[in-house]
């Protein structure tokens, strides 16, 4: 029997014109904030219907690679990076122990002084899951302080996290006070009023999609996934918080120092 050869199927012309525009953004000739071509040139400039311009710009939207707003067009994602430098960003926090110079590990990722950093908070009283006892190292259903806070730099939210502390240990504190944040000097300088020093810190990074409330919270385009590091924040061999906070990924640079000598 004589095989006959698969036709080579070229890519939907919608996909050829995204490559050519994802070409186009990531080479810079489409530089970052700037306005794509309308349909109408675009439809010229690729000999295509308006549909399939539609669905090319659809699935640049779905890769976080472009955002469209009524009124305005379709331009490309503005690159704002923050830098989170995790082996140096908590040296802030025991400075500001050390010297009552108002700063958190947050004010340095976004390079801002204090006046311009607000938080939301809310705090709740509940019994440690499963996860999160093991996070502590605790029987589950062990009382916690969960501190949910969104952050926020001149009044934009750039983040969110979960913050959990042993109830036992800061019930009837300031600590437990949400009316206390911010707190300068963040988790490091609160654990240092209660008589503890911060002596090592683990964060372990993941990416994966907001969640509706994430992407609500802190106003994430389709397409743009978010980074989720839970932190464990150690006195000697105790746990003494766990944390998850959650940052657009679009927004964010992890860059960890790893001294081997």
């Amino acid at each position: 029997m004589t095989n006959v050869p698969t036709p080579h199927q070229q890519p939907r012309r919608y996909r050829q014109v995204a490559d050519e525009l994802r070409r186009r953004i990531e080479d810079g000739l489409i530089p970052p904030g700037s306005l794509l071509p309308s349909e109408s040139a675009l439809m010229v400039d690729f000999s295509v219907a308006r549909g399939t311009v539609r669905e090319a710009l659809a699935l640049l939207r779905s890769e976080g690679l472009v955002l469209t707003e009524v009124g305005r067009g379709t331009y490309a994602r503005p690159i704002v990076p923050v830098r989170r430098v995790a082996s140096e960003r908590y040296r802030k926090e025991l400075e500001q122990v050390r010297s009552g110079e108002l700063g958190t590990s947050f004010t340095v990722d976004q390079q801002v002084t204090w006046s311009a950093y607000s938080v939301d908070a809310d705090f709740r009283e509940v019994p440690a899951s499963a996860a999160v006892a093991e996070l502590f190292n605790l029987e589950p259903g062990t009382m916690l302080l969960e501190r949910h806070f969104l952050f926020r730099t001149h009044g934009v939210p750039q983040q969110m996290s979960v913050s959990r502390l042993l109830l036992d240990t800061v019930a009837g504190t300031p600590v437990a006070d949400p009316a206390n944040e911010p707190w300068p000097g963040g988790n490091t300088s609160q654990l240092y009023s209660l008589g503890h020093t911060v002596t090592s810190i683990r964060e372990r990074p993941a990416w994966r999609l907001p969640t509706p409330d994430e992407t609500e919270a802190l106003r994430i385009p389709g397409g743009v996934p978010v980074i989720v590091i839970t932190r464990q924040t150690y006195v000697d061999d105790w746990v003494a918080e766990v944390a998850h906070i959650v940052m657009r990924a679009d927004r964010v640079e992890l860059d960890y120092l790893i001294d081997l000598r």
